[in-house]
């Protein structure tokens, strides 16, 4: 069955599974996007596929007719090829999630509890948004982020409809996010909550998962249900949102509930066929990767025309003065501790180097302009001057070590130098600067010239 997603990147990337643990990347699902891409839904009807998404205004972004614009795409395999964006004229809601109801019309709901009827084909709508749905309300003692009714999910059982919301907020206190359930006989209602909310929700900062919440609920092989969601592991916000897996047990009186505690313990893992898991962080420089190993951070679409593969090299070409403005190449890691190694070489007037990078106000790393090199910690040039020799071609490496992270560089690839001062970086996180991203590899590139890299390699730490 498809899964809801959550992406909180440019350009939403498909996998697929069959044991909801092992997955296999399928590639891009938007070549082309309208604006920052949020929470998207994804879901299959009669004979296609549709990926529902709400397109944020970009800086690069075409006119929009607000902050948030609901769009799209469809194919006839999840593999594509996908379609343009399509405008469904929906402005100002988040978090689409696609039902049918009984009355055998297609519908979108959204966050505060608005929804929207489909056109039959799903490629348009079909009457007007309406208020369609009230959240269940918590203490209002609770410790949370904000009120916020977001990520509406629906499925069918039997004869009840079921709509998992997410309350809260998704990052701030670790008590904050939540998972709450109502049920109905009909889509158009009315609306029961569930007597046991919320379903899910971090109790304190001790426990290893923090605001856990926005789930999608999955019937697994052999008729095992399941919640997947997104939280943050306590010490390590520095990945992100990372997606959860919770097995769930249907009640006598036909709710359900979260049977895997504060996944502090393994669980066991559901039935399904073996896969090969996940995709390879190194990268040779062969074949084209963007889009599904690496993206350009907050770009317009027509700069993927900044990047050149070609016989075992990528060549970036520049852009602005520095990592903040020049949109590194990034790619998204799930593990603690982790090593990377580049080696770079300058063409023209240019300026490159290896990241560590959250956004345009937060990373560290080195880069070279051919006379000197520059560290960076905190998202500005340090203090700390490194005595590298001038180059205009060099290895580097980073290590992250469980939040301690070490410059190394060398000039033949095998000799190295490592950096006089360390990084503490746990606090480069959504809760330092309000953005829902993670610390992850990056190549950069800024200048008028290029920077030609070569046998990109990552190695997981124990």
């Amino acid at each position: 069955k498809p899964l809801s997603a959550t992406y909180r990147n440019r350009c939403p990337g498909l996998s697929e599974t069959r044991n909801l643990v092992n997955w296999r990347p399928l590639g891009p699902a938007l070549h082309r996007p309208i604006g920052t891409v949020f929470a998207v839904d994804i879901a299959k009807h009669g004979d296609r596929y549709f990926i529902y998404i709400p397109f944020m205004k970009a800086t690069w972004s075409p006119p929009l007719a607000s902050f948030a614009n609901i769009y799209v795409i469809y194919a006839s395999s999840m593999e594509g090829p996908w379609s343009e964006p399509i405008d469904l004229g929906i402005g100002g809601l988040i978090d689409p999630g696609h039902v049918v109801g009984e009355d055998g019309h297609r519908y979108l709901f959204f966050n505060e509890g608005k929804r929207v009827r489909l056109a039959a084909n799903g490629l348009a709508t079909a009457g007007p948004v309406e208020t369609a749905y009230e959240a269940w309300h918590y203490p209002d003692n609770w410790i949370t982020e904000a009120w916020s009714p977001e990520g509406p999910k629906l499925f069918r059982r039997s004869d009840w409809f079921y709509l998992v919301n997410a309350l809260g907020g998704t990052s701030g206190p670790a008590t904050g996010h939540m998972i709450v359930v109502a049920r109905s006989r009909s889509i158009h209602g009315p609306w029961e909550h569930c007597p046991h909310n919320p379903i899910v929700r971090t109790q304190s900062e001790d426990e290893p998962w923090w605001s856990r919440g926005h789930a999608t609920c999955i019937e697994g092989r052999g008729g095992d249900w399941f919640m997947v969601y997104h939280g943050y592991e306590d010490g390590y916000h520095t990945l992100g949102r990372q997606t959860l897996l919770e097995p769930i047990e249907w009640t006598q009186d036909g709710w359900f509930q979260a049977t895997g505690g504060d996944l502090s313990k393994p669980l066991p893992k559901p039935v399904g066929s073996v896969q090969v898991h996940g995709m390879a962080h190194s990268d040779p420089f062969k074949t084209a990767s963007l889009g599904r190993l690496w993206s350009l951070y907050a770009s317009a679409p027509d700069e993927a025309e900044r990047v050149r593969i070609a016989d075992g090299q990528l060549t970036l070409a520049g852009k602005g003065t520095g990592p903040a403005d020049s949109s590194p190449l990034t790619q998204q890691v799930g593990d603690r501790a982790y090593e990377i190694q580049v080696e770079l070489e300058l063409s023209g007037e240019a300026q490159g180097g290896l990241l560590l990078f959250f956004d345009d106000r937060l990373f560290l790393g080195m880069g070279i302009d051919g006379k000197r090199m520059t560290t960076y910690r905190g998202g500005k040039a340090s203090y700390w001057s490194e005595p590298a020799p001038s180059a205009r071609r060099i290895h580097m490496r980073i290590t992250n070590q469980n939040q301690v992270v070490t410059f190394y560089y060398s000039l033949d690839g095998k000799a190295w130098t490592r950096h006089g001062v360390r990084s503490y970086v746990s606090g480069y996180n959504a809760n330092t600067v309000d953005n829902l991203l993670s610390l992850r590899p990056a190549l950069f590139a800024a200048g008028q010239g290029h920077v030609i890299f070569r046998a990109f390699r990552y190695r997981a730490l124990r």
